[in-house]
This record gives structure tokens, C-alpha cells and sequence, in this order.
């Protein structure tokens, strides 16, 4: 049972990066509730799996994230900065404009458009690496997410590819979310029709997994900005 879900994931997977297209998305102008205050910003940078391919924003992971945080009493922004095919190499090189959104915490969910090309792990690792540098460097409260890569692109790069994950984890002070999709991937009832992005209820699983490390994000935050 377990070798099948992971051969389902590894479809999954092989397969995401031709829904999603190779084409990065332009970025557009982040609209916010200029009327409200709020405690802090919280930006979700990502692929599809950030933007919510195929379904109404309102419905993406980063939209109920705010709401579920907002019904517990946190008072908290979050903007869905996903793009839709994107790479690592492309998140590295809009990291200033990421910055303009002034986030106090980041959720990174990059690197499966990488793993599909076959591109080197060095080059990702490198690139997150950079990008959680450039985080620290900023004083911004970092959440990793993990990608899990096919099996069938070999096991010596599945496996140096999901090595990247823990390890800059492991080498930088980020809170870690070992894999994005975990309990989603491969459940046809949580997924929209293309059955590789999760729908509206795939991604209240994906929120109630990462909750505990955003929970974990915002007293990072909350601690260091009582400490300055």
C-alpha cells in the first residue's frame, strides 16, 4: 500500500509540471485592506500550489489560512504571492518585490517545477538557499515547505532532491513543514479535476497542517519584535 501511494505521488508529481506550464505569470499588483490593522504580514510565496490553480482565490490555501487564523484571534494580513509554474530561480529574482508587500513572515513552497525539469538539485538548493538568506538577512520569520520528487527520474536524483528540504532547514533558523502535500496528494476527493491541485477542502487539509508551524511563525515574530 505504501509503495502504491508513493508511486501515485510520483505521477502526481511527474505530471504537475505540464498542468502548470513553464510559462512564469506576470506579476500583478497585490490589492490589501488598507482599512484594517493588523498584528502582522504573512506572505505566502509559492508555484500553483500557492496561487490555487483552478479554483476562486477566495478558496486558495493563503485566503482560508487568514480565515481560520482570524476566527482564533490572530490579526494577521496574508497575501497569496504564488505563480503558477514558477521556479526557484524565479522566486530568488522577485525576492525585492516580495519585499514591497513588507512581510514580517514568509511561508515558502517552491522547487517541484525544478525537480520535474530534471534541473540539477544543486541549482535549487542553491536558490532556496539564497532565498532564505536573503529572509534571515531581511529579519523575516521563514516556514520552509518540502516538495517530495518522482521516483522514476532515478534514485540517486529523487534522492539528492529531497534531501534539499531538511537540510537547509537543518542549517538555517526556518520552521520546517517536512511535505506541502501531505495527506492531500493522490486523494481524488481533495483534489480539482485535473487531480493534481488540491480544491477548497484539499487545501483545509493543507492548512490545518501548516498551521502549527505558522502558529510557531507568529511567536517567533510576536517574541523578536517585543525584543527590539
Amino acid at each position: 500500500m505504501v509503495m502504491i501511494r508513493g508511486y501515485c505521488i510520483a505521477i502526481l508529481l511527474l505530471l504537475m509540471v505540464f498542468m502548470t506550464g513553464c510559462r512564469e505569470e506576470a506579476e500583478q499588483p497585490v490589492v490589501v485592506d488598507q482599512q484594517k490593522e493588523y498584528s502582522g504580514t504573512i506572505v505566502a510565496v509559492g508555484d500553483s500550489l500557492t496561487a490555487g490553480l483552478g479554483i476562486d482565490e477566495e478558496l486558495s490555501y493563503p485566503a482560508q489560512l487568514q480565515r481560520k487564523l482570524e476566527a482564533d484571534g490572530y490579526v494577521y494580513r496574508v497575501i497569496n504571492a504564488g505563480v503558477s509554474g514558477e521556479t526557484t530561480s524565479g522566486t530568488r529574482s522577485r525576492m525585492e518585490w516580495i519585499m514591497t508587500m513588507k512581510p514580517d513572515i514568509v511561508l515558502l513552497e517552491i522547487g517541484a517545477n525544478d525537480g520535474l525539469r530534471g534541473i540539477d538539485p544543486e541549482v535549487p538548493r542553491k536558490n532556496i538557499a539564497e532565498i532564505i538568506e536573503f529572509l534571515e538577512n531581511n529579519k523575516i520569520v521563514t516556514v520552509l515547505a518540502g516538495m517530495k520528487m518522482v521516483w522514476n527520474l532515478g534514485p540517486d536524483y529523487t534522492t539528492a532532491f529531497n534531501a534539499i528540504y531538511p537540510e537547509l532547514a537543518a542549517q538555517h533558523d526556518v520552521i520546517f513543514m517536512p511535505f506541502f502535500l501531505y495527506d492531500v496528494a493522490t486523494v481524488r476527493e481533495l483534489n480539482i479535476e485535473d487531480g493534481l491541485h488540491p480544491n477548497a477542502d484539499g487545501y483545509g487539509v493543507v492548512v490545518n497542517n501548516i498551521y502549527p508551524h505558522v502558529l510557531k511563525a507568529i511567536e517567533r515574530f510576536e517574541n523578536s519584535r517585543a525584543s527590539e
